[in-house]
């Protein structure tokens, strides 16, 4: 190891490697969830690209490419005891097109970052302290589950699309890092997505495809 680098920081670094690695040189993969061509450019439409406009090279400075914080940790005093702190493009506007992002993940002891899904990047984690039980489940029909108790230093991979978790079974706070292989690589948060969605999904298709019944259904709508 080289001498006087901080071990996080190695880890940082081979996450970001990793996961740049995984860029591709054919067609840009989706940078949100869709994008809609205009044909009428002449027009008052608005223009969303596929990721973010470019600054000038020329007008580029260090700190577009700088982030200062990542040290510091954040509040788990919510029901879920976790706190997920994303640096994608949003933060770092030097990612852009670069095809990859950092996240700090803080657990309360017991907490839970659910079940959850990145439509546009792979993950990979690495325990810095603590004691975390992490998992993915493939694609139907199989639904296999692939699980591990990790501890610090530990690193573990999910592959893009399929739905994971990390769960703090430990007494202590736990702190992991990810690096994503996408710009912004989307979340969608299973239980939010199916008893919180915007208008709300229709009770009757939930009870059936739960086998729910539906007054458990009207009170999962509620709490999400």
């Amino acid at each position: 190891m080289m001498k006087g680098v901080p071990k996080t920081l190695l880890l940082c670094m081979a996450l970001l490697a990793w996961a740049c690695s995984l860029a591709s040189s054919s067609d840009p993969s989706p940078l949100q969830d869709f994008c809609i061509a205009i044909n009428d450019t002449s027009s008052d439409h608005a223009v969303f690209v596929n990721g973010k406009f470019c600054k000038h090279p020329k007008l580029a400075t260090a700190n577009d490419f700088f982030f200062s914080g990542l040290d510091t940790a954040r509040d788990t005093s919510n029901p879920l005891g976790s706190n997920v702190t994303l640096l994608n493009v949003d933060k770092i506007l030097g990612l852009n097109t670069l095809g990859i992002s950092l996240a700090r993940i803080d657990f309360a002891p017991y907490g839970l970052n659910p079940p959850h899904i990145h439509p546009r990047g792979t993950e990979i984690l690495v325990v810095q302290e603590g004691t975390l039980l992490v998992g993915f489940i493939t694609s139907n029909p199989d639904n296999r589950l692939f699980s591990k108790v990790l501890n610090a230093r530990d690193v573990f991979v999910f592959p893009i699309g399929l739905i994971h978790f990390q769960f703090n079974v430990g007494k202590t706070n736990a702190i992991a890092f990810a690096g994503l292989s996408s710009q912004n690589p989307g979340l969608i948060t299973i239980e939010n997505a199916v008893f919180g969605s915007n208008p709300p999904i229709n009770p009757d298709v939930l009870a059936k495809a739960f086998q729910l019944d539906r007054n458990v259904v009207n009170y999962l709508q509620k709490k999400f």
